[in-house]
């Protein structure tokens, strides 16, 4: 039977070189012919680590001990060469940046398919046809750097595609997408799926996974298998509070726990401004189209923002600004009454202090440790106010243990955790994320968001995201945007109530913000679903002031 099975994974247990622990231990499991098995579990769990043992890349790219068999329709996966998996087995990494080695579209398409050394008629066909596939042949001709990390993810898909896999090994494919985005792909691989192709799912936004009916759930803790089985049994078996499950369903299970308690240390003032744009308007190409136009806005002390909007309306070009790493064509941007054009990043960085989408764009030093005392020592810290400041930043997002490990030798979501510590040791009085939750699970996002916002010393933070939910848990002001320019800005009761504007953004409502916006008229402001369970199961009192 196993010479049937596109994927058969018996007794996996692997243990990385660096690390004094197995990543994952004693993993099995099969894969049919058009399946998709979504595999969840914290960060850190080793949902990464065995899809580089399935595609090749433990152990000839990652070294360790490996033990016990992969099986790729039948044939054991180390006896097969590099180029005859890559054709049976096409991976989507977590962070798409590792993945595009092209500086056009065209060519990073191409690329798997010269490797294979086609004719270039047959390159081209399979190029069009991937692009047309994914709907983003109007990308063809681009330069790969000047894409959106959600375009970026859809490139690299489409350079799998083209290499006509049997079967496909995602990482966090919706980590970089806006929600509309990430329903169609979703779609798409329900699509391939129903087309014959085996599909191997890694995802921390379960709930959007589920919509797609996965036939089996393989959920991962500690490196092994702790349920595997259908979708239904698994929303039993975990834990609310680690994977994040619809809202309703939390609702029924949070009504019995202990309330949750949160109040940010940040408190609007609502009139000192932090950060201002003045009539800004900025383009990549003196001759392209504008990025973003025409905006003015007001950080100020006290502000909680979520800038949120389609892939490539501007959000991150538009924090780049904030952070002087770019400079307005036109128009100008004050930091605390300064235009960036006249100071330095490392100036504007005292106040500041910006996690980039990607952690490969932040991390080199040799440990977590020395990688977190880097921007702190080059601010002039002294050795007591570094050590203090990196400790502190380890804790609030859960690093302990991982201190003297190569920050590159980490998971994404461990990476992405990392480059948010780097900052926090900094102790800018304004902090600006870029998808601070991309790779992250439940549990993790909710700590770290919960620990920031309870730090004393930030004046304002500013985050990115894609995730809905999380403006609605956080944020007291929210940003839409849209071809580069503020469509909406206000509290998130009055800028999430308008579904229709919502769905022309791309942005997909809830479950959440469906239940908190039925519950506003008692409630007041929006809660997370915790804090909405008790405020549904006791009434809403006056005092109830838990996010």
């Amino acid at each position: 039977m196993s010479g049937e099975l596109p994927l058969l994974v018996e007794n996996l247990t692997f243990r990385y070189q660096a690390r004094p622990e197995p990543a994952i231990q004693d993993v099995s499991f099969a894969l049919r012919p058009g399946e998709i098995v979504l595999v969840a579990g914290a960060s850190g769990c080793g949902k990464t680590t065995l899809i580089r043992c399935i595609n090749g890349l433990i152990p000839r790219t990652y070294r360790g001990e490996l033990q016990g068999r992969i099986l790729v329709y039948g044939r054991d996966a180390r006896a097969m060469s590099m180029a005859e998996l890559s054709q049976q087995v096409g991976t989507l990494l977590q962070d798409p940046e590792r993945q595009i080695v092209g500086s056009f579209v065209l060519n990073e398409v191409a690329f798997g398919l010269e490797n294979l050394g086609l004719p270039r008629s047959e390159i081209l066909r399979r190029v069009d046809e991937a692009l047309a596939y994914l709907g983003i042949s109007h990308l063809r001709d681009r330069e790969t750097f000047y894409l959106s990390g959600g375009e970026k993810q859809k490139v690299a898909l489409a350079g799998l595609l083209a290499m006509r896999p049997r079967i496909l090994l995602l990482d966090e494919p919706l980590a970089s997408l806006d929600p509309a985005s990430a329903q169609e792909a979703l779609a798409l691989f329900r699509r391939l799926a129903d087309e014959g192709i085996s599909i191997l799912l890694v995802e921390h936004r379960v709930e959007d996974a589920l919509s797609i009916r996965p036939d089996r759930v393989l959920f991962l803790q500690d490196g092994r298998v702790a349920y595997e089985g259908p979708p239904e049994g698994m929303t039993e078996a975990v834990d609310y509070r680690q994977v994040k499950l619809p809202a309703p369903l939390v609702l029924q299970r949070a009504a019995d726990a202990p309330p949750p308690i949160f109040e940010p240390a940040i408190r609007p003032n609502g009139r000192e401004p932090l950060v201002v744009f003045e009539d800004v308007t900025f383009a990549y190409d003196e001759e392209g189209p504008p990025v973003i136009r025409n905006v003015n806005l007001t950080i100020r002390r006290g502000d909680i923002v979520a800038v949120l909007g389609p892939n490539g309306a501007g959000k991150t070009t538009l924090v780049k600004h904030a952070i002087g790493l770019l400079k307005p064509r036109r128009g100008r941007v004050l930091v605390e009454g300064r235009d960036t054009r006249e100071l330095s990043v490392a100036q504007v960085a005292h106040t500041v202090g910006y996690v980039f989408q990607s952690p490969s764009h932040m991390l080199f030093a040799p440990t977590v440790r020395e990688e977190l005392a880097f921007g702190p020592k080059n601010l002039g810290f002294s050795p007591q106010e570094i050590a203090a400041g990196v400790a502190h930043a380890v804790e609030v997002v859960n690093l302990k243990g991982l201190e003297d490990y190569p920050p590159l030798a980490l998971s994404f979501g461990q990476q992405k955790r990392v480059s948010i510590a780097a900052i926090l040791a900094m102790r800018s009085r304004i902090l600006a994320m870029d998808e601070p939750t991309a790779g992250q699970d439940y549990w993790n996002y909710m700590a770290f968001m919960d620990s920031i916002l309870q730090m004393p010393g930030f004046a304002a933070v500013l985050f990115i995201t894609h995730d809905l939910d999380l403006a609605i848990c956080y944020a007291n002001r929210v940003i839409l945007m849209a071809e580069g320019e503020i469509v909406a800005d206000g509290p998130p009761e009055v800028v999430l109530a308008d579904l229709d504007r919502l769905r022309q953004c791309r942005i997909v409502p809830t479950s959440l913000l469906r239940l908190n916006l039925e519950h506003l008229p008692q409630t007041g402001r929006f809660l997370r679903a915790e804090a909405l369970a008790h405020a549904v199961a006791k009434g809403v009192s006056s005092s109830f002031n838990q996010k």
